[in-house]
């Protein structure tokens, strides 16, 4: 009996160093990164605390506010396109094209990619003398244009088409996977009952989907709330600001203008906007699995 209890405790010794990493690297970074947005710390940190003073400076940079609103643009764009653009394309494949394995490395490949090398792809692409509009125009379509990502007005938007194309490979795949189990007998009865193919996807299959749905949009979003990379490669917040980013802004701020207290803070709001959207799906996540175990 005390040998099988001791093999029962084994698995929880060899996790203790595990949760030593979280409790100390992810744990103790986070409220030290809390605790320093309390303080009026510069270059280094400094334990000279002056309450929210940090938080209303924050919220009075005007370049925060412009990048939180860009935040919100880019995710409910991003998310959405994402999710319907990835719908799409499995719902393309779930016909059983020929040639549907090449298909579906063709559309998942970008999302290999680092959003690093998205960015820089994009912006050749879109470049006005090198990209896209040069090539149009090359073809006797002198009118076109196509400069959005030196436009104030539409660079987020460009940014958004650039992400797009990266992230919509993910849904098709989640979504793909969760067309192909659901039941064949579904689809012989619509055919039966003569209920047009776009119908049934939308009224029998795309209710069957809100899993694959949820997580996708989980992942999206959580990707969202760092974005970072691509911007940077795609217009370096430019032009202006008409691109900044939280992300960017707390890295400026933290070893462009060593404002560690100010760019600890701008840190700390990304982290509420974090718990927010993860709070609610956790807890829906939770719900469910109680009312399928029957103990709700």
């Amino acid at each position: 009996m005390k040998r099988k209890h001791n093999r029962s405790k084994a698995p929880l010794i060899a996790l203790i160093p595990t949760w030593a990493a979280v409790v100390v690297v992810y744990l103790g970074t986070m409220v030290w990164s809390v605790s320093l947005s309390f303080t009026n710390s510069r270059l280094f940190p400094s334990w000279n605390f002056v309450g929210f003073e940090q938080y209303s400076k924050l919220f009075q940079t005007p370049k925060w506010l412009v990048s939180f609103q860009n935040l919100i643009i880019f995710g409910v764009l991003y998310v959405l396109g994402c999710l319907f653009v990835g719908f799409l394309l499995a719902a393309a494949l779930d016909r059983k094209v020929r040639f549907e394995s090449a298909f579906r490395t063709i559309f998942l490949y970008p999302y290999a990619m680092s959003f690093v090398v998205t960015g820089l792809i994009w912006q050749w692409m879109m470049n006005p003398t090198l990209g896209i509009q040069e090539s149009v125009r090359a073809l006797g379509w002198q009118s076109f244009t196509f400069d959005w990502i030196i436009n104030r007005d539409l660079a987020i938007y460009a940014v958004v088409i650039a992400a797009l194309w990266q992230g919509a490979g993910l849904v098709m795949i989640l979504v793909l996977a969760g067309m192909r189990g659901i039941d064949g007998e579904q689809w012989r009865a619509a055919r039966i009952d003569g209920i047009p193919v776009w119908r049934t996807y939308v009224s029998i299959i795309l209710p069957q989907l809100t899993p694959a749905f949820a997580a996708a949009g989980m992942l999206l979003s959580m990707g969202v709330i760092k974005t970072y990379d691509i911007v940077v490669a795609l217009t370096n917040g430019g032009p202006g600001s008409a691109t900044e980013v939280p992300a960017k802004f707390i890295m400026d701020n933290l070893f462009q203008r060593q404002n560690l207290g100010l760019a600890t803070a701008a840190a700390t709001i990304l982290l509420l906007t974090v718990l927010i959207i993860v709070a609610p799906f956790r807890y829906a996540q939770y719900i469910r699995a109680r009312r399928q175990a029957g103990t709700l």
